[in-house]
């Protein structure tokens, strides 16, 4: 699997979610997830909304680690 592959599984499960994804072997990655949709949720709460857009991947290890960061969006 790819950064863009990861990228667009994570933006169509999360509409209007800004993604970036960073991985250059294939099975490791850094993600940054910015959505609105985490308001008010905690962190583990947010990481969740982030797994189950990516399905199976996790568990079938097509994404053996991904390194996470979730937030809100700030006011500008």
């Amino acid at each position: 699997m790819q950064a863009p592959q990861i990228e667009q599984m994570i933006a169509s499960g999360l509409p209007g979610a800004e993604v970036e994804v960073k991985g250059d072997d294939g099975v490791h990655f850094e993600a940054v997830v910015v959505s609105e949709a985490f308001r008010g949720k905690s962190i583990l709460e947010q990481h969740r909304m982030v797994y189950a857009t990516l399905g199976d991947n996790v568990e079938n290890a097509a994404i053996h680690a991904l390194a996470l960061k979730t937030r809100v969006p700030t006011a500008a």
